[in-house]
């Protein structure tokens, strides 16, 4: 018999019987002593885990169904984001953030004609419901955007530039530059994916080659493909950034709970965490005296 043949039967035998033996001793552990690993995913600004939205398997107008999580991890059910909860449960309007559009250049843009302007309480821009035939589809509202306007998209890219209405979807290569944009795509057929936020808008700086660079409302530049595609005009909903909320009770109606700070009350784990006043600082009025110089005579000075 070969080493490796004994060798196979020894460990053979003896693994099942400390598997065995293993189990037995783990099954006799109290529960209060067992360690179980829960790994809680990363909170990050905390919008992941304010609502789920309950998408269906093709794209519609009809509001979907919201789940509001209130901070919480959909899996585990822990407390993953503080100050998050309550709040007025909104119905979620489905953005369609692809503008397609014909790519020949002489075929004339496809219209769609603006038929209602509203608020959404999932989002902070204004929603617009626009429709073309039998195809309707909801995109951000711009700034001066009404009922009865008609909106413009074309893929092509000319030799030059086109003068674009608000509203309107062109590639960042048929836009002069200068152009006010936003819903902007990072590549090409991603969809809008840059400037949702209400107010905001981009800047077409300047064209390199095939690139054009667009400045975002950060001040950031980036460098992105002529053929991505940008929605001309400013968000609605402008004051929303200078709008103060005005009271807690509406802060709790937005889904946001109280936090620590001066209008907590006091508790053990969320105190108010108030400062001592900064020290006054006299400034002008008499001018210090100056200091005497004192000059000791020595064999070292000489």
């Amino acid at each position: 018999m070969s080493a490796a043949t004994l060798t196979r039967r020894v460990f053979g035998q003896q693994v099942p019987n400390f598997v065995g033996l293993t189990v037995s001793v783990l099954s006799q552990v109290s529960r209060r002593y067992k360690w179980k690993l829960i790994q809680l995913p990363k909170a990050g600004s905390g919008s992941a885990f304010r609502r789920i939205v309950h998408f269906e398997d093709k794209y519609t107008v009809k509001p979907l169904k919201v789940t509001n999580l209130a901070g919480r991890d959909p899996v585990t059910g822990r407390v993953v984001a503080n100050g998050i909860g309550g709040g007025i449960k909104h119905k979620y309007h489905w953005i369609k953030w692809i503008r397609d559009g014909p790519e020949d250049l002489n075929e004339p843009p496809k219209e769609e004609k603006v038929l209602e302007v509203f608020k959404d309480g999932c989002r902070t821009s204004f929603v617009a419901l626009i429709g073309t035939n039998r195809e309707l589809k909801y995109i951000l509202a711009t700034e001066n955007m009404k009922p009865g306007d008609i909106l413009r998209t074309h893929r092509g890219i000319p030799r030059n530039p086109v003068r674009p209405s608000e509203g309107d979807a062109y590639p960042l290569g048929a836009l002069p530059m200068g152009t006010l944009v936003h819903c902007v795509e990072k590549y090409p057929g991603l969809g809008g994916f840059l400037i949702h936020s209400a107010g905001t808008v981009g800047t077409l700086i300047k064209r390199e080659e095939d690139r054009v660079v667009v400045q975002m409302p950060s001040k950031k530049l980036f460098s992105l493909h002529e053929s991505c595609m940008a929605t001309v005009g400013r968000l609605s909903n402008i004051e929303y950034s200078s709008t103060p909320i005005g009271s807690a009770q509406k802060n709790r109606e937005l889904g946001n709970r109280p936090r620590s700070g001066l209008w907590h009350r006091k508790t053990g784990t969320a105190g108010r965490k108030i400062k001592p006043p900064p020290r006054v600082q006299h400034v002008g009025g008499k001018k210090s005296a100056p200091c005497n110089v004192l000059v000791l005579n020595s064999h070292h000075n000489s």
